[in-house]
Order: structure tokens, then sequence, then C-alpha cells
């Protein structure tokens, strides 16, 4: 009975080792390294890409409020129309326009007519 523990104890062990092996023999080949490489590459891309995200939030949640921070001060709208518009958390201050782009209304007054063809009278 012992005996039949010890072959099945070395039998695992071997395999074991055999199979430790030949992964470290697999990544010292070239086409090893290159995965390895690859690997690297692609976890490198993806912090970037990461990084470059969080950095452009940062940035538009500071531009919105030093904006709200100069409307506050002076009462002048300082916001690009689409921030005005309520993209990226910015709220136009009352009485500083902030419309739709061209100045017309939402709703499309006579020049949204004259746009759509409609002959004036």
């Amino acid at each position: 009975m012992s005996r039949i523990f010890w072959l099945g104890l070395g039998i695992a062990t071997g395999v074991a080792v055999a199979r430790k092996a030949g992964g470290a023999a697999r990544r010292l080949t070239p086409a090893g390294a290159a995965e390895n490489v690859g690997d690297a590459v692609r976890e490198l891309a993806e912090a970037l890409g990461s990084f470059g995200a969080d950095v452009r939030t940062g940035m538009a949640e500071r531009e919105a409020e030093l904006h709200a921070s100069v409307a506050a001060r002076t009462g002048i709208d300082t916001a690009p129309r689409h921030l005005a518009a309520g993209r990226s958390g910015w709220t136009t201050p009352a009485g500083t326009g902030g419309g739709s782009p061209g100045g017309g209304s939402a709703g499309g007054g006579s020049a949204g007519r004259a746009r759509r063809g409609a002959v004036r009278p």
C-alpha cells in the first residue's frame, strides 16, 4: 500500500514538473517572447487610453467650473455652445441666452419655416 502511494506521488510530481518546464521553455522561444511582448504592449495601450479618458474628463469638469465661476462673478456667459446647451454638467445662468445654435428658437419660428422651403408672404 505504501509503495503504491509513493509511486502515485512520484508520477504526479513528474507530471507537474514536466508541465512547468514545458511552459518555461515555451516562454523562452521567439513565439513565446513575442506573445509576452504583445501582451505587455496591449496592457500599456489600455492603460494609456484609460489615462487619456481620465484627463479629458477632468479637463471638462475643470473647464465647466471655470466657466461657472466667471459667469457668477461677471454675469458674462463664456461657455461654448455645447457646454451652454447642458452637456458636461454645465447649466446656463439665467438671462444669458444659451438657446439653440444659430440664435433661433428651438421650436423653429419664422426663420425655421424659411429654411424648410416655405414661401414668405
